[in-house]
């Protein structure tokens, strides 16, 4: 199979926060003005504290490493020129209990069907597109990564600090984001039809409004020819970013090569997968998780290497295994975005040095 084929683009949502106080910022239409007049194209989330950028697609895990970083330097300089800090964090640290809805028809009436859903919202994700032929393949695809939606959860959690207080969760964002009725991981799926379906019921309940609003954690891309990736809290840095992505197109490429030769995704219930899920929200990488395909509670660590293990062909050809074992070393090491969180809080119960940890890791890599 033609690793080259298996492009990547990566979309990161970020907070905009006042830049002393930490409160979140409702200036994304502003924010997105400036970049617009500095040639980048930021796109308007559900509440007005909130921005996502998209990359470029890419072959090259370096060349999709520095976009990145310089989509969040110019992106922050222009939160900074609106009195704003551009924050890396899944959910805010300090908020208020009811967010400003981005003043787009769409968002009006998913603000009026879903009602304090949309304004206690305010969640910032990671969504990675990998390239694949059709929308069969897509969900086949999806099938295969299933079982490890909950690692890559726990490898990037990065919302452990809420509304002043330690959630006693590394990924917060999790548990409040699948209160949504089409959040979560996806059923097993064994053809676009069933897929379509389901959407259709969905639609016909109200439980969604569009198709866009179909917010499994693996999907068929609504917009692009892509399988959709969007389990992971926002990461703290733009290395970890990276590494999601680079795990993530491996898989979908060991995946490809499973079903090219006629093996079938294990199929793991949807009961295991919310435990799994929730084992994930609550430990993050700094414990134990459930292996949703045997039920057995194994270090992350551990269950990390698993993946790369499982995905390791698919590194060799991508070339690409150097850079995960040196930022998996980094991350285990320094600890993800939840680790730092809580930290950073520990040493004066103050959420200050909260939001200058993550801004100073929102900003690596910057000038």
């Amino acid at each position: 199979m033609d690793a080259a084929a298996a492009t990547v683009g990566v979309e990161e949502e970020f907070l905009l926060a006042d830049p002393e106080t930490g409160a979140p910022a409702a200036k994304n239409v502003e924010v997105a003005r400036t970049a617009a007049e500095l040639g980048i194209d930021l796109q308007l989330e559900l509440t007005r504290c909130q921005v996502e950028t998209s990359t470029k697609v890419h072959t090259d895990s370096a060349e999709l490493a520095k976009e990145l970083r310089d989509l969040r330097c110019g992106v922050a300089a222009c939160a900074e020129k609106n009195s704003a800090r551009l924050l890396a964090v899944a959910i805010p640290p300090t908020v208020p209990y009811k967010f400003p809805v981005t003043d787009t028809p769409r968002y009006q009436r998913i603000a009026d069907s879903f009602g304090m859903l949309a304004h206690e919202q305010g969640l910032c994700g990671c969504h990675v597109h990998v390239a694949v032929p059709d929308r069969d393949t897509a969900l086949q695809v999806s099938n295969f990564l299933r079982p490890w939606l909950p690692l890559l959860l726990a490898l990037t959690a990065n919302s452990a600090i809420y509304r002043g207080a330690d959630t006693g969760f590394a990924s917060w964002r999790s548990i409040l984001w699948r209160r949504w009725p089409s959040a979560g991981p996806p059923p097993y799926f064994e053809s676009a039809r069933d897929y379509d379906a389901m959407v259709a019921i969905m639609l016909s309940s109200g439980s969604i409004l569009d198709k866009k609003m179909v917010y499994w954690d693996v999907r068929p891309s609504s917009t692009f020819p892509t399988v959709e990736i969007r389990v992971s809290d926002v990461p703290a840095t733009t290395e970890e970013t990276v590494l999601l992505a680079t795990l993530v197109r491996a898989a979908v490429l060991t995946a490809r090569i499973s079903l090219a030769q006629h093996r079938s995704a294990p199929a793991v219930s949807a009961e295991m997968l919310r435990a799994a899920y929730w084992k994930a929200a609550r430990t993050g990488l700094d414990g134990d998780l459930l292996d949703p395909m045997c039920g057995r509670i194994v270090p992350a660590r551990d269950l990390i290497a698993e993946l790369v293990d499982y995905v390791g062909p698919a590194l060799d050809e991508l070339g690409d295994r150097q850079l995960v074992t040196d930022s998996l070393a980094a991350v285990l090491a320094r600890g993800n975005g939840a680790i730092r969180q809580l930290n950073a809080f520990r040493k004066r119960r103050d959420v200050g040095d909260v939001v200058a940890e993550l801004a100073s890791a929102t900003l690596a890599g910057c000038r």
